[in-house]
């Protein structure tokens, strides 16, 4: 099997939510519970923190983790993933971006987007999204008008190849009637922010510049589609756990509440 690693990108530079990888989840720091499910993953050889933060390093070193120093300058975590993977050697074949606050990401997650990976030889990126029912939909909704959450959502072709991310909602329902009768599920997918990149795809994005779309959105994934390369959106199942982003420190309270109520993923 190609050897596949994890990189947590973890900075203290939050414009919403300053130095999130260390806030407490239950005891617990947000980068610390993310590690522990990224070392849950069993398709996976190796789990490195890559941070310009020293605090964050002394954190990560203390509970365990293998840290690797990048520059302070970097654009964003694909960039900050990229710098630390020039350091790592051996090279693997795959490296999986996973955010630092992921911390309601399920392990089984992130190992269908590995096997996506490892299943297709072309250099396509990988990232999942799962679909919302029409209740999940409209709590959705009524999060982002009251400003609590940032969710992303994500439209694809026939063959499950990315056509387009925003923070808007797509896509549009004009007949929620209609659309009702047609399906019990909302036709709305919710990208979940990890991403599995074959090496060479990884270096090419480093390579690239921002695009219009990218800027407008602030979605570092619109940089590979406004280049041509395609992104595999896997589909995915929470099996009953919800899925819930931490944008804000409000979102601190929700995750707990979350965890209290479903249990530790790991």
């Amino acid at each position: 099997m190609p050897k596949t690693i994890i990189v947590i990108p973890a900075r203290e530079g939050s414009t919403r939510f300053p130095n999130k990888p260390m806030a407490k989840i239950l005891g617990v720091s947000v980068l610390e519970r993310t590690w522990k499910i990224a070392r849950a993953v069993n398709s996976v050889s190796d789990v490195i923190i890559a941070t310009d933060s020293r605090e964050i390093q002394t954190h990560a070193l203390n509970f365990g983790a293998k840290v690797v120093m990048t520059r302070p300058d970097c654009e964003n975590g694909t960039l900050r993933m990229w710098e630390a993977m020039k350091s790592i050697n051996p090279k693997p074949a795959f490296a999986i971006n996973l955010q630092a606050d992921a911390v309601l990401t399920p392990p089984w997650v992130i190992d269908k987007v590995v096997a996506e990976l490892h299943q297709n030889p072309k250099p396509l990126v990988t990232t999942p999204a799962t679909q919302l029912s029409w209740k999940q939909f409209d709590q959705f909704q009524a999060s982002r008008k009251e400003g609590k959450t940032g969710g992303t959502l994500v439209v694809f072709d026939k063959f499950h190849d990315a056509l387009y991310f925003s923070k808007g909602t797509i896509p549009a329902i004009r007949n929620r009637a209609e659309a009702e009768k047609i399906s019990a599920t909302a036709p709305i997918f919710r990208h979940i922010g990890l991403y599995g990149y074959p090496l060479e795809t990884l270096e090419r994005y480093a390579n690239l510049e921002p695009g219009a779309l990218e800027q407008l959105e602030q979605l570092e994934q619109l940089r590979l589609l406004e280049n041509g390369i395609k992104i595999r959106v896997v589909e995915v199942d929470y099996r009953s756990r919800t899925h819930w982003s931490i944008d804000n420190p409000e979102d601190i309270e929700k995750t707990e509440a979350i965890i209290l109520t479903e249990g530790e993923l790991v």
